[in-house]
């Protein structure tokens, strides 16, 4: 008898399309699964197409979506297995499968080390939320090697052999596809550099900003594109003001498809400060032989092909940018060899092969 297809419920607390949120969505399409969200957001979410199922338990607060999931979960509390990412939501439904609520299986993906990346008061409740849920968790999905030791080490209670590493997924097919697009009559001809991602203090925007200020009279027609929006875009455009760079530094906002940046960008740049694993990197290095990314996860320094940093060096990351913008040396194949064994329908299979 032919072995019957797992039924698969992807969970996360919004369809924002922020990195956690996209290695969901290729996990569903590359297993054709249903998706499930705590809230619907206004602008900025998920392109999900047509053929997957995804509900929404609402489009309140997320605090509100939390306790009508209860209610949402009743269709899959049996016989499916249920991935979800972000902490307190792995946290959440960990401890209904302790009291009994959830008889399926479940699945759950570390999206950063939050308990060396936070401190005080919001490292003590990370804390409490496993305690309360993980011990009820299947399987524990870490990027990476480091991600991984740093979990072990903080959770001793959690058993070992149920914490595995699976590297993130990329479709590479769909990210070249979007690369082919044209830019805005605007930007066309613009000599640019950019970096992306939610500007927050730990994506290190603030020193990628002062690390062009240190390369622009020496590159004068070359501009900064920064992609993304967050709680520290008037603290960067502060920043921008200060030293003076408004028209040669640009805050490009939320961009639905910033591909056919990367792909014309004269180098690509991922300047955090601290990381699980950037993915925006990885779409970077599909689409940009000059990729620049300061050592901010674990596995970063083993990439071939990549353009290495210091973290929180402004020094480390202007020497690195001009280092690579002076470089003729395509590192295309290395790059490409180094992702190809990362494809979304991988990434679901190893996960699901590892789940007992």
């Amino acid at each position: 008898m032919p072995k019957m297809k797992p039924k698969l419920l992807f969970v996360s607390i919004t369809d924002k399309a922020n990195g956690a949120e996209n290695i969901l969505l290729q996990a569903a399409r590359a297993s054709n699964a249903n998706l499930l969200f705590l809230k619907k957001v206004e602008s900025g979410g998920l392109s999900i197409p047509d053929d997957l199922h995804a509900e929404y338990v609402g489009t309140g607060s997320v605090s509100g979506g939390f306790f009508r999931l209860v209610k949402s979960l009743s269709h899959y509390r049996n016989d499916y297995i249920i991935f979800s990412t972000h902490p307190y939501l792995n946290a959440y439904l960990g401890f209904l499968k302790r009291i009994g609520y959830l008889r399926s299986k479940l699945i759950v993906r570390e999206c950063s080390s939050v308990l060396t990346r936070y401190s005080g008061l919001k490292k003590w409740s990370y804390k409490l939320a496993y305690r309360l849920g993980y011990p009820g968790v299947n399987l524990i999905v870490c990027q990476t090697c480091s991600m991984r030791d740093s979990f072990v080490q903080h959770l001793p209670y959690i058993d070992e052999q149920r914490v595995i590493i699976q590297k993130n997924p990329i479709d590479i097919e769909q990210n070249l596809i979007k690369g082919e697009a044209s830019l805005p009559i605007a930007d066309a001809t613009a000599e640019f550099i950019c970096g992306a991602g939610r500007l927050i203090p730990e994506k290190g925007f603030d020193i990628l900003i002062m690390a062009f200020d240190e390369i622009k009279a020496s590159r004068p027609n070359l501009r900064l594109f920064i992609f993304g929006e967050g709680p520290e875009q008037a603290s960067l455009e502060k920043l921008i003001s200060e030293l003076k760079l408004e028209d040669r530094v640009i805050l490009k906002g939320w961009v639905a498809n910033p591909m056919p940046y990367f792909k014309r960008a004269k180098a690509c740049i991922v300047s955090s400060i601290k990381e699980g694993f950037p993915n925006v990197l990885l779409q970077m290095m599909i689409l940009n032989p000059v990729v620049i990314s300061t050592n901010c996860a674990g596995g970063i320094d083993e990439i071939p092909g990549i353009y290495l940093a210091e973290a929180d060096n402004v020094n480390s990351l202007t020497t690195t940018i001009n280092i690579a913008l002076s470089t003729n040396t395509p590192n295309k194949d290395l790059i490409m060899r180094y992702v190809e064994d990362r494809t979304p329908e991988i990434f679901i299979k190893s996960i699901l092969n590892a789940l007992v």
